[in-house]
């Protein structure tokens, strides 16, 4: 479908993209690779824009509603683009408003009400709100990026909604636009407050679609509150009622949502969990209307797939253990709430002996603890993502997961059901909202085939009946969309579908706002509009890394299945230029996203050389927090090396300061003699002008300074303790040697047999691990480097001893990159053996002849910055707990991010900004406020630099506070 004139002729972008450029103070975005990233949402279907603007102000979004409506072209509001139904996506303009359109406006504590934007994001507000004992319940699983004008437009539920209710139930009113320009407030009627009420004309065609087909509104709209299928008509009520609420769920397709308000709830002061084990998933699905009736705030299903699934991703592997029966096949969480503790024991108590009279005596585990609450919830929060974290072109697909059904009939519908899976051989996992009958379940095909294409329309045929015999919703969560708007129909009946063309009409007469959504829809399997399409054809790519884990390159990136949890703006690390941008060009999900449309040739016939995707790495810190915070498993950092590497084959060779930098490892040893001069430049404002105009080095940053005496390798140490190879790092060697030095003193005196790592052994130049050259994509040179360390490294593993290092990005890419780019027989046994400092330490603490001897320091406490790659493979716990082994000491972390220096990044003229700005948002200030007297702790030699130039502020190495501590006075 394309969209053309009246005299059939297709409309270009040209005209468009310069009248909104002229005519507003957005970002306009039409070239091929942002209309591609735009092209997708978070379901199965990929259809690319006419263009995107990205709004700063209201009136640009007023602004764009006029050209578009001049010009005769739909729009498409767009929040997070984490829709599951392909809401978010069409042959449209659309308007992104997750960006800037993001404020809470107003806010009445007293009255319990807020306005905000809608391109707020949910978890952003409840951070807001919180200080006020307050928030927004509809607490859906992707708070963490959900803007509040997509869950608006989508009826969003989430988890506790059988106590707090859907979107809808929790707007009081919306600020809108119509399509011709006006603006209206949809609210209770009479509209109270400010605003202006809706267009008379509009209101009156409401009231009269709504009466002429009451009774069919009666007897065919479902009768449970997980419904959000087409237009809610059944809001329109003699008695009173609320307008809003027929946008709510409307998808976008009848107005823009400009302001939203919300009314808001006390938050639960006290909060306890019950986690049900249950043999079987019929077992799990009985039960569920009792427990309901003991008044819980959530039941969630969470069935053995997604458990044993969760198990392989470092996250939740651990919290799995601590409450998970092995002999279970599903599990319900069952949460009670409210402001006052015993009684919800009580509740729990209840729900203890309900598990026993039902034969499950032992199935039961209690979570009192709410650190453990978190974690637990967390997994089932990360469930679909979990679920699409597997493997190759299978997936768990999205077509029938809305479904819902009255609580009597969930055990049968879910036999049923899994019977069709069963009848075409496939598998489907179940989880989600046992509460109110509404599971999900992904079904795993494979839609680049044919067959799989058959068999999902064949069980959403069935589902779709299932669900009018037991007289529930096809639509229970996530809407309509491209996927099910087509069976409205079928669920309402044919008056009630022309209804639902009244209202869009009455709205939307030229049918403009976004198009093919809940009315006038394409058939769900059209595999046209499917992500891989019948033009979707890879190119063959010769990589420098080992894919083969994923399938190759693009499986890789098919890995990423938009649901942006790359997004969030808090906590962790993912995605720190994202975070300081606000660009999908530079999320985790757009990188993503650019990649495979360049190995599809979608982006033109130069596949990785495009400079598209070349610009969309550019800002990626290679900080690897989306190898771990990646549900779905996403390596941005190994594919950021392909790509700079594939570019670098093609003849676009390193500037002169990629040279400088990934050369350092074979330079170093000359010019450190000279090191005295060096430092001495860097104190010349003049010469540093200088070094930027040639090199690029930003002028506001100093270098690291040589050192006079680098760090050079003893003999073979003597202790009792285990044995261990000291492999010091180029950073540590030419410029922080003290450091190497601590380490070794401390390893030493806690009784180890320290071990040199002698670049003799290869051929006398020192040893570097290649992490330079990879940063700049020179995966030849690393691999060279690589191979004269494992020379030296292979025969001391394969004695048992222990590699230990000093620096996390060096020390990882033995066991992160290594295995990408060598074979098993050059490895041998060193990446399981390469350990960092403080995971070496916490191993061997509990080993005889190891007694590390601490003593209390003068200080009391210390802050603790993980370096990213140590948050990557999940060390930042090793560096706290080798810190609390330190007496007397009180030890805090960061809240986390990214330092963003990330090497050399900071230090490049033209990142430098956007370094201080990722900086800003994340730790530093933390460690600007720490208090004089507390030890800063950073084991990275970049966040050290970043903490030293913009706050002021001196860390350490965690093997620096040892040997402090080794030698405090008792």
């Amino acid at each position: 479908m394309h969209l053309v004139d009246p005299h059939g002729r297709r409309i270009g972008d040209s005209r468009l993209a310069r009248r909104l450029a002229r005519e507003t103070g957005g970002e306009v975005l039409f070239d091929a690779a942002s209309r591609g990233r735009y092209a997708t949402d978070a379901s199965i279907y990929q259809v690319e824009p006419i263009g995107v603007l990205v709004p700063r102000r209201p009136d640009d979004v007023v602004a764009a509603l006029a050209i578009a409506r001049e010009e005769g072209l739909p729009v498409l509001p767009r929040g997070a683009g984490t829709s599951q139904s392909g809401q978010a996506i069409g042959e449209a303009l659309i308007i992104d408003t997750s960006k800037h359109l993001d404020q809470m406006l107003s806010f009445d504590p007293e009255a319990r009400r807020v306005v905000v934007e809608p391109g707020l994001v949910l978890d952003d507000l409840n951070r807001l709100l919180k200080p006020h004992g307050l928030w927004f319940p509809v607490d859906i699983s992707t708070a963490s990026r959900a803007t509040l004008g997509g869950m608006a437009g989508n009826n969003a539920c989430g988890s506790r909604s059988l106590h707090y209710g859907n979107m809808m139930h929790n707007v009081h009113a919306i600020d809108a636009v119509l399509v011709d320009g006006r603006e209206a407030q949809f609210g209770p009627q009479p509209a109270d407050g400010e605003g202006t009420k809706p267009p008379r004309e509009l209101v009156e065609a409401l009231y009269d679609i709504a009466r002429r087909h009451r009774s069919d509104i009666a007897e065919r709209f479902p009768k449970i509150l997980r419904s959000v299928a087409g237009y809610n008509l059944a809001s329109i009520e003699p008695g009173g009622h609320n307008l809003a609420h027929l946008l709510i769920g409307s998808e976008g397709t009848l107005a823009y949502f400009q302001r939203l308000h919300l009314d808001l709830q006390p938050l639960p002061q006290h909060k306890v969990l019950g986690i049900c084990h249950f043999p079987t998933m019929r077992a799990a699905m009985t039960v569920t209307p009792e427990i309901v009736a003991l008044g819980p705030v959530a039941v969630e299903l969470v069935d053995r797939t997604m458990i044993d699934l969760a198990r392989h991703n470092p996250l939740f592997a651990p919290t799995i253990e601590d409450f998970f029966d092995d002999g279970a096949a599903a599990l319900l969480l069952v949460e009670f709430a409210g402001d006052e503790l015993e009684p919800l024991r009580r509740e729990l108590r209840r729900l203890r002996q309900l598990m026993a009279d039902l034969g499950h005596p032992d199935g039961f585990v209690e979570a009192l603890d709410p650190g453990f609450q978190a974690d637990v919830w967390e997994i089932r929060k990360a469930g679909l993502n979990i679920l699409m974290a597997m493997k190759g072109d299978g997936k768990p697909i999205s077509f029938i997961e809305d479904c819902a059904v009255p609580l009597e009939h969930l055990a049968d519908y879910t036999d049923q059901l899994s019977a069709e899976f069963a009848r075409w051989g496939v598998q489907g996992t179940w989880y989600a909202h046992a509460s109110v009958g509404c599971l999900h379940v992904r079904p795993v095909l494979n839609l680049k085939q044919p067959k799989s294409r058959e068999i999902m329309r064949a069980i959403a045929d069935k589902a779709c009946s299932l669900v009018a015999k037991f007289k529930g919703a096809y639509s229970g969560e996530h809407g309509d969309g491209l996927v099910r708007s087509e069976f409205l129909e079928r669920n309402f009946g044919p008056r009630l579908v022309t209804a639902f063309s009244e209202v869009k009409e009455s709205f939307d007469p030229e049918g403009l706002m976004n198009p093919g959504k809940i009315v006038w829809p394409t058939k769900m399997d059209d595999h046209t509009l499917f992500r891989y399409g019948p033009h979707y054809q890879p190119l063959e790519v010769e990589t420098a890394l080992d894919w083969s884990d994923w399938g190759g390159l693009l499986r890789a990136s098919e890995m990423c299945n938009n649901n942006g949890a790359c997004r969030k703006s808090a906590g962790a690390v993912m995605c720190p230029s994202f975070r300081a941008t606000g660009d999908e060009q530079h999320l985790t999900r757009g990188r993503a996203n650019t990649l495979r449309l360049a190995l599809s040739g979608q982006l033109g016939g130069e596949a990785l050389q495009t400079p598209a995707l070349r610009q969309a790495f550019e800002l990626c810190l290679g900080c690897k927090g989306c190898r771990r915070e990646c549900p779905t498993g996403v390596d941005m950092a190994r594919m950021k090396i392909e790509v700079l590497a594939q570019n670098q084959e093609q003849g676009r060779g390193p500037s002169w300061r990629q040279r400088l930098i990934a050369g350092l490892p074979r330079y170093a040893p000359q010019v450190s003699r000279l090191g005295w001069l060096l430092n001495l430049a860097e104190k010349d404002p003049v010469l540093r002008l200088g070094r930027e105009k040639v090199l690029g080095f930003s002028r506001r940053r100093r270098l690291p300074q040589w050192h006079r005496r680098p760090y050079v390798e003893s003999e073979v140490g003597s202790g009792a303790g285990p044995d261990v190879a000291l492999f010091v790092d180029c950073f540590h060697r030419w410029f922080e040697p003290d450091i190497a030095r601590a380490a070794h003193g401390v390893l030493s005196r806690a009784g180890c047999r320290v071990w040199p790592v002698r670049a003799e052994e290869a051929g006398g130049q020192p040893l570097c691990c290649g992490r330079t050259y990879l940063t700049n994509g020179r995966v030849g040179e690393a691999r060279a480097e690589a191979r004269r360390l494992l020379q030296v490294l292979r025969p001391l593993a394969a004695r048992g001893i222990v590699i230990v290092g000093l620096e996390p990005s060096c020390l990882l890419t033995l066991r992160d990159e290594y295995p990408a780019m060598l074979s098993a027989e050059e490895l041998g046994q060193v990446p399981e053996a390469a350990k960092l400092l403080t995971e070496f330490i916490v191993e061997s603490k509990a080993q005889p002849g190891f007694d590390l001897g601490l003593k209390a320091l003068p200080q009391r406490r210390a802050l603790v910055h993980g370096h990213c790659h140590e948050a990557a493979f999940g060390a930042v716990a090793s560096v706290t707990a080798t810190l609390d082994l330190i007496p007397g000491l009180t030890i805090e972390t960061t809240a986390g991010g990214c330092c963003g220096m990330a090497g050399a990044f900071g230090y490049e003229a033209e990142h430098a900004e956007l370094s201080q700005r990722i900086a800003e948002q994340g730790p530093l200030p933390a460690v600007r406020e720490a208090a004089a007297d507390t030890l800063i702790v950073a084991d990275g030699t970049s966040c050290r630099s970043q903490f030293r130039d913009l706050a002021e502020r001196q860390a350490l190495h965690v093997a620096e506070v040892l040997a402090l501590s080794q030698g405090a006075q008792g």
